[in-house]
């Protein structure tokens, strides 16, 4: 009558095995998230505004560029960040039309206004181009800080996006919060600009010519006393950092041995760095980073080879950090944090101690309750739980999921959930007893039965688990993830485990009663 244990009871001995093997060494296996093993949570806010400002900054100088190119006339052509539009003062209105015949060619600008009186043009951004330009910023943003952290070497790190412009950043394990964030939040927008000499930084001050600003070289001493020294810089950069193969961190030969940035360019920045140096040679060019000028070397011959340096104040640690951030590439937007969160090791650790101890005190109440009430068929009851915690941690170590508290937490309940199971199971078979059925009939009675009861909950739990997994974060996830696999492992044992035991004790022996 029960052939079919023939397969039941080694299945049930291979999963678990399984589960056995996949969760030996725990230690090892289960991963612990930011909560338990400490570490950083960082929310940040991509400024997407200046994404657009930024590209619109680019358009208005390629426009340029394109018009110089037909040898065609302008006074002069700006940005106007309010609207994102690009405004273009011509010499003569009678231009208008050929200039028109280049702007068409750029399919994300439309004509706001045109005055031939005045020979006035003014272009904007489609709405369509501006959601696109945001949409990339925060994409771009989210790979670039993945690149800098899987750099940075922090392992199981959650990446990931909220909301419009949002990202998420948990870091497990990490010790040195502060230069983490420096790493995670430096836009690192690397530029070459030639510096403007022909009038000086005092006289620009006060009547700045068209196309320049002022920016700052900041030089720390061992004092740490900073020094801020002013240069006039073209505002347009002759190159960027877009153009990086590779940053490296080399050490200059002097005495001091002191560290400095190597870096390499493409074929394209190559020749662009080729022409920018062969074309100024004795002139200045500004290394800026962030708007800051880290140094300002004087062009002594065309530099072939594509091949530049960065130097400074550098200490090793920071010039291995800014060689990162370049490697893995600049954000294309500033980003502020939100939230900062750090966690220590030491509060994990007590948050581990307490769960445990929650699911041993727990657990053991539950077992004592079980025996008493329901006596040997109880003891059935607590093999399929102990049964179900080891499948919920080979589980965890299979899928590679980190353990949380509130993971820990959802343990706790599939522990009840798991018993309540039973409860229905057994309380069905006392009812079929008291009908005067045989143990046999009211076991299988008992059974099928509650099977359906048992299907009901456990699936309407499991949908609720899922939502919680798709929308949650965080910690919701990480409970979310715990309930899942504790409503299959306990549906698993529950139902399949527990009949099973009873299926081969009816097969050795037949039982005019049966302790329930």
């Amino acid at each position: 009558m029960y052939k079919n244990l023939r397969w039941k009871i080694p299945l049930i001995l291979a999963v678990l095995i399984g589960a056995v093997w996949l969760a030996y060494p725990l230690k090892e296996k289960i991963t612990l998230g930011l909560d338990l093993q400490g570490g950083m949570h960082l929310v940040l806010e991509v400024q997407v505004e200046k994404a657009v400002e930024a590209s619109l900054d680019r358009v208005a100088d390629d426009i340029k560029r394109n018009i110089e190119k037909e040898d065609l006339e302008i006074d002069r052509i700006r940005a106007n960040y309010d609207g994102y539009k690009i405004g273009i003062q011509l010499v003569d209105a009678l231009d208008i039309p050929d200039i028109e015949k280049i702007l068409a060619n750029y399919g994300h600008l439309e004509k706001q206004e045109t005055d031939p009186t005045r020979a006035n043009l003014i272009y904007s951004f489609t709405p369509t181009e501006i959601d696109r330009i945001k949409e990339n910023a925060v994409n771009q943003g989210l790979e670039t800080i993945r690149n800098r952290v899987d750099q940075f070497g922090v392992s199981e790190p959650t990446i990931q996006r909220q909301g419009e412009r949002r990202i998420l950043i948990q870091l497990p394990g990490i010790k040195d919060t502060e230069r983490a964030i420096k790493l995670i939040g430096k836009t690192a927008r690397l530029e070459f600009k030639l510096v403007d000499e022909s009038i000086s930084v005092e006289k620009a001050r006060n009547n700045m010519p068209d196309g320049d600003e002022i920016l700052n070289q900041r030089e720390e001493n061992k004092e740490g006393k900073v020094t801020l020294t002013p240069f006039l810089l073209k505002k347009r950069a002759v190159l960027t950092g877009e153009t990086l193969t590779s940053a490296e961190v080399r050490y200059d030969s002097s005495q001091f041995n002191e560290p400095y940035v190597s870096l390499n360019f493409n074929s394209y920045g190559a020749s662009v760095f080729y022409q920018v140096t062969r074309d100024n040679v004795k002139k200045r060019l500004a290394i800026v980073l962030d708007d800051i000028v880290h140094s300002a070397p004087v062009i002594q011959d065309a530099i072939p080879g594509g091949q530049a340096q960065i130097t400074g104040s550098f200490t090793t640690e920071d010039a291995k950090d800014l060689a990162l951030v370049l490697r893995a590439g600049a954000l294309p937007a500033p980003v502020i944090i939100l939230e900062n969160r750090t966690v220590g090791p030491s509060l994990g650790q007590d948050s581990i101690d307490k769960g445990v101890r929650s699911i041993i005190i727990g657990g053991a109440f539950v077992i004592c309750f079980i025996l008493i009430y329901y006596k040997l068929a109880g003891l059935v009851a607590n093999v399929a739980l102990v049964l179900n915690l080891v499948l919920m941690l080979g589980s965890l170590a299979y899928f590679d999921a980190a353990l949380t508290l509130p993971g820990i937490a959802g343990i706790i309940l599939t522990v009840g959930m798991a018993i309540d199971a039973n409860v229905l199971i057994f309380e069905r078979i006392r009812e079929e007893i008291r009908l005067g059925k045989t143990v046999r009939a009211s076991i299988e009675s008992g059974y099928e039965k509650a099977f359906r009861t048992i299907v009901d909950a456990n699936v309407t739990t499991f949908i609720a688990a899922i939502v919680l997994f798709q929308f949650g974060t965080g910690p919701i996830k990480g409970f979310a993830i715990t309930l899942c696999i504790g409503i299959a492992a306990s549906m698993f044992t529950a139902v399949f485990v527990s009949r099973t035991i009873f299926d081969s004790s009816m097969n050795r022996k037949k039982f005019e009663r049966l302790s329930i």
